[in-house]
């Protein structure tokens, strides 16, 4: 069988099974129990062998079960970093490559050589709160080579992942640290450590409403992890801890940049102006839904 004819009958197996896009899906499967690209795949059409189509079969049938894609694959694209992922790891979104988009464009536009950012030009200081996979820190330290950045996250499932990722995108600035947002940095301050200050803090803490989890597509609210998602009754538990927390770990004019879910621009900008922020400002998504917030302390 080719390639082509496999095609063919994946795309309608998963379109039984309620794929949505079952074409491309079932495309990335064959490509990559085959070991080759999209352009291999359509130029050579290459025959599949019997064993190749058994494991084919086997991931499949783990989609046609809701299992996310990126699961079954081992990986996905991030702001063009190779980001591993699998159970026990929140899948990066499209939501937050827009957030490092933004963070490097405002970022970049800080002239190192003002006044008010006097140490910029010795390389950032970044924090990552709940940094999961690591996809927001190593893409930061991708861009900015010579910034210092720090990526904490409860899960030690997160934070084998995210070190993992860093040796496979080769980002050697990255230090992960397992703990609860800030706790890991108080605790260094009670056993006589350096109190760290930060010129940035960015997070895509949990978000969605405890009772809208199981609104969820089937792909998130069964397999994903339940704590990476839940942000409590109204989804803002984290912003009312991450926000005021910040202004103790910011060095002056440093800056908060967080993604927010829908309809919680008000309520977090609220937060961040009763917390003593400045300067804040809203970003929307590809979709127009204020998306990004970026607060100045």
């Amino acid at each position: 069988m080719t390639a082509f004819e496999r095609l063919r009958t994946a795309k309608e197996f998963l379109t039984g099974a309620g794929i949505d896009d079952a074409r491309r899906e079932a495309e990335s499967i064959i490509a990559h129990c085959l070991g080759i690209d999209r352009v291999i795949f359509y130029k050579d059409n290459p025959q599949i062998p019997e064993h190749v189509n058994s494991k084919i079969d086997e991931l499949l049938r783990r989609r046609a079960r809701r299992e996310p894609l990126q699961y079954i694959l081992g990986y996905t694209e991030f702001y063009g970093l190779k980001i591993t992922v699998g159970s026990g790891v929140l899948v990066p979104r499209p939501e937050t490559e827009l957030l490092v988009e933004e963070t490097v464009k405002v970022m970049r536009k800080i002239d190192t050589g003002s006044p008010h950012y006097p140490h910029i030009g010795k390389g950032w200081r970044i924090l990552d709160l709940c940094t999961g996979s690591g996809c927001i820190a190593l893409a930061l330290g991708t861009a900015f080579p010579d910034a210092i950045v720090y990526g904490i996250d409860f899960s030690e499932t997160a934070i084998e992942y995210a070190g993992k990722n860093a040796e496979i995108n080769g980002v050697g600035s990255v230090t992960f640290i397992k703990g609860n947002l800030f706790e890991p940095l108080r605790e260094s301050l009670i056993n006589g450590g350096p109190h760290l200050k930060f010129d940035l803090i960015v997070s895509n803490p949990p978000y969605i409403k405890t009772g809208d989890i199981k609104d969820l597509q089937q792909e998130v609210r069964e397999w994903e992890p339940a704590a990476a998602l839940d942000g409590g009754e109204d989804g803002l538990d984290c912003y009312r801890i991450i926000i005021p927390e910040s202004m103790n770990f910011l060095r002056d004019r440093g800056l908060l940049i967080l993604e927010i879910g829908m309809s919680q621009a008000d309520e977090v900008t609220m937060i961040a102006r009763e917390a003593g922020f400045s300067g804040i400002s809203l970003i929307r998504d590809y979709a127009g839904i204020e998306r990004i917030v970026i607060a100045q302390c």
